[in-house]
């Protein structure tokens, strides 16, 4: 057994002095450019250490087992009692360039650290955590800059006792990886800024909420658009001030629009009042000007719709009932009348359409062949995914590679959020309020409200063919205020949504916003 910092070092130096690599200890002369044993199948079941790998620290606690995910074997990290341990492999001779690693894992969650690492490649070392997923594999992947011919691929763990991760069927291939949109949905904002609403940084400074989140990495703003709202508010000269704001934070700006005077979602398509009685032709038209209104209005003040939204969570269509999924050929003349006026405002604005349920595989998939079947244009796919309703990650990923593949489109989270806590600051009970209504291994804690959007990037970052575009935390800004609740027709309701903002009660800034920095 070899300390791997101390051979790094006997590595380094013979290089930097400029001899052959005939030089270097024998223990290396082992190291080839290609990642081998990748599946942790050429030792069978029992191997201490896995053919072509090493460990370090507790390395009683590594080993190979059976129950791999496409062939016998797969590599476990397991101890009864508290351990640290790292598996890893040593690269040399690469060719200078981007790589991606990628790697199925599972994980049962609770250590302090669970992560592969690319590492001594020249550039700075990259991680990605394992999401916690006890039953389903998970892919993710970890990007490198290689710059000094050769990499550290590292599989860790700082795990308390009876903690336990699976990995399996790893590949270290040329490419790369990213996600560009690093996005939250701010609508309750202007409402609540009006209402008294005070946002800090982490260190309690106050300030502009979208600087504050702008600097921590959030570079696009999703704002929801009603049509005639009881409360003034998420309307068109609403939405066209705040998209200054945004702008003017060099972010770019996602248009929602719910065809509503009020929520719309899989359960609620209410027409706006000013539609009611209207025939599906009529409705055509109100769609196209509405669009068209807003977005140019938009665009004549400079603050032109990077992304536009047509429905909202529209599992269940729009305007109902002429514009149900119970009517596909209404629905999709509908949609196409809100692609069309997007277009004719500005060519290159992307037209997502968007659903709910996004750990619903069978749902999306009926959603969206049925749109394509009818002729319904749309350049991307938007999933709402929150982890205690839409079922488990596994299931989301397994949903959002098959959009992106089945419909050639890239895809993004519309929408996910998690809790800090479980206690309310205003009266109104919270949407999620009871640790049975968690996610495994996610408590309502800062660090698992981070943990979650950090595991939600990886999932998004990890669609093949980089069509992961990002993701839109939900209401970042929406804490409590009286006055800024649920229903725009109660000026007195509550919110049940301050516990999963990312500002805390105390209006400072939260850890999770750490996520916005993801690759």
């Amino acid at each position: 057994m070899f300390h791997p910092r101390r051979t790094l070092r006997v590595l380094l130096l013979p290089l930097a002095a400029g001899l052959a690599l005939t030089a270097l200890p024998a223990q290396t002369a082992q190291a080839a450019s290609t990642l081998t044993n990748t599946g942790f199948e050429s030792d069978g079941g029992g191997a201490a250490t896995p053919a072509g790998w090493s460990e370090y620290g507790s390395t009683g606690a590594s080993y190979v087992e059976s129950g791999g995910r496409s062939g016998s074997y797969r590599l476990s990290h397991y101890s009864s009692a508290a351990y640290k341990v790292e598996t890893y492999q040593y690269l040399s001779g690469l060719t200078n360039g981007n790589y991606k690693l990628t790697a199925w894992v599972r994980s049962g969650g609770g250590q302090n650290s669970a992560y592969i690492a690319l590492k001594n490649c020249g550039s700075s070392e990259q991680r990605t955590d394992l999401p916690v997923s006890a039953s389903g594999w998970i892919r993710i992947v970890v990007p490198i800059n290689v710059t000094n011919n050769q990499c550290t691929i590292s599989i860790n763990s700082d795990a308390n006792a009876g903690n336990w991760i699976n990995v399996d069927d790893l590949s270290f291939t040329s490419g790369t990886s990213s996600t560009s949109i690093h996005g939250a949905d701010i609508s309750s904002l202007a409402k609540s800024e009006a209402k008294g609403g005070v946002y800090k940084n982490s260190s309690g400074t106050t300030g502009d909420a979208l600087a504050i989140l702008k600097s921590s990495g959030m570079n696009y703003a999703r704002l929801k658009v009603w049509v005639n709202p009881a409360d003034g508010y998420n309307n068109k000269a609403r939405v066209l001030a705040t998209a200054k704001r945004i702008k003017a934070q060099g972010m770019k700006l996602l248009v929602d629009f719910h065809y509503s005077d009020t929520w719309a979602d899989p359960g609620t398509q209410s027409k706006p009042s000013a539609w009611a009685g209207h025939s599906y032709s009529q409705l055509r038209t109100d769609v196209y000007n509405h669009t068209y209104d807003v977005l140019n209005a938009l665009k004549a003040q400079g603050t032109t719709a990077d992304m536009v939204q047509v429905g909202n969570e529209i599992n269940g269509g729009m305007l109902w009932s002429e514009g149900s999924t119970d009517n596909w050929t209404q629905l999709a003349g509908l949609l196409n009348s809100g692609y069309d006026a997007v277009k004719d405002v500005n060519s290159s604005t992307t037209v997502a359409l968007h659903l709910a349920k996004g750990g619903d595989l069978s749902g999306t998939r009926w959603w969206f062949d049925s749109a394509v079947s009818n002729g319904v244009k749309f350049d991307a796919i938007g999933l709402s995914y929150y982890g205690y309703w839409h079922g488990s990650l596994y299931d989301f990923q397994t949903t959002l590679d098959d959009a992106a593949s089945r419909y050639g489109k890239p895809v993004f989270v519309a929408e996910t959020a998690y809790p800090f806590r479980l206690d309310s600051e205003d009266s109104h009970e919270n949407i999620i309020d009871l640790a049975g209504e968690l996610v495994s291994g996610y408590p309502a804690s800062t660090a698992g409200q981070t943990r979650w959007m950090k595991d939600i990037a990886s999932i998004v970052e990890a669609v093949p063919n980089g069509r992961g575009l990002g993701v839109f935390y939900w209401e970042a800004t929406w804490t409590a205020r009286n006055g800024n609740g649920w229903d725009p027709t109660d000026a007195a309701s509550g919110n049940g949504w301050e516990n999963q903002a990312l500002f805390g009660y105390d209006d400072r800034a939260l850890p999770a916003m750490a996520w916005f920095s993801h690759r």
